[in-house]
């Protein structure tokens, strides 16, 4: 019986991420183009929190929920991709067990807190839009704050209830997770020997509760604003606003869609390959293009970066001459 931190003993005491096994030949491509993807997402999303913490311009509600969103998605980044990126290079895809329920617990924290806060903003864009003249009143500070703090809550809260659910089950084998993370709730039936009834129950409610809600409350935000912005007399303000909330909604619409259709679809072997590569939509790229959908396309983020920039230059030229 291996031992773990978790209440129960089990038989297996290490996982078999499968990955992409299955394109032996396209193993380092692979690898190269996650890494590209990584390293640019990291640097993207890093750039929007050091900007937000550094440059008090920025330092309104619309930008604080920017920079929990960049510093969520970096996290989310380093939570999956680094493993991925270790079997893809060397073939080794065992997991401890204590490690896969780690990697699930931060990446099911991670996807509940996102699919919360970008409603959140959806939320915060409407008012700013719709409402511009209650918008200082209606979202201040505090509002802000509480709101993030919401959706960081119920992030913890789904991931440690379906931590705690699965740490009860107990698994004596196969081992084997045809995906590229620790995400045991598609396999969940097929890995544990214990009634997994109760947890599938679960899962399914709180992939439900956290993903139509927010979706719906995010969807008709930006229904409300585009039909504000077709009252916009002036051609160019109105497509330029009606081209940044087509591109946050696409990209919203993409998040959702593909988490949805990832959980909610039947399990079956002939979709598994399928939804593989449509949660690479969630975890690989919306990380990578929210910061240029969000943020650095922003005119305000971009005078930030410049401001940074000659800081930076003068602070240069100082020490060295």
């Amino acid at each position: 019986m291996a031992e773990n931190v978790w209440p129960n003993q089990t038989t297996v005491s290490e996982f078999i991420l499968l990955g992409f096994g299955d394109l032996p030949e396209l193993q380092i491509p692979l690898f190269l183009l996650f890494l590209v993807i990584y390293l640019l997402t990291m640097t993207g999303n890093l750039l929007i929190v050091v900007l937000v913490v550094a440059d008090r311009h920025l330092h309104t509600p619309m930008y604080f929920f920017l920079g929990n969103l960049s510093f969520l998605e970096s996290f989310c980044s380093s939570t999956v991709l680094p493993k991925m990126l270790s079997n893809l290079l060397t073939g080794e895809k065992m997991i401890s067990f204590n490690s896969c329920f780690i990697q699930f617990f931060i990446f099911a924290c991670l996807g509940g807190t996102e699919c919360y806060l970008l409603s959140m903003m959806s939320y915060d864009r409407y008012l700013a839009i719709c409402k511009p003249l209650h918008y200082a009143v209606l979202m201040n500070g505090r509002l802000s704050f509480q709101l993030a703090a919401v959706s960081w809550v119920s992030g913890v809260l789904v991931s440690t209830s379906l931590t705690l659910k699965i740490s009860w089950l107990s698994f004596c084998g196969p081992n084997e997770i045809d995906h590229y993370f620790c995400d045991v709730i598609p396999d969940i039936r097929s890995l544990s020997c214990s009634d997994t009834t109760s947890f599938e129950l679960s899962a399914f409610i709180f992939t439900c509760v956290f993903t139509l809600p927010p979706f719906l409350l995010t969807l008709s935000s930006y229904i409300s604003i585009i039909v504000s912005i077709l009252r916009i007399s002036s051609t160019t303000g109105r497509q330029k606003a009606f081209s940044t909330c087509s591109s946050h909604l696409t990209v919203v619409a993409l998040y959702y869609g593909t988490l949805m259709l990832v959980y909610l679809l039947p399990r079956s072997k002939n979709l598994r390959d399928v939804k593989k590569v449509f949660s690479l939509f969630y975890t690989v790229l919306t990380p990578m293009v929210n910061p240029l959908i969000y943020s650095l396309r922003n005119v305000e983020v971009k005078e930030a970066l410049r401001r940074r920039f000659r800081a930076f230059s003068t602070y240069l030229s100082s020490s060295l001459f």
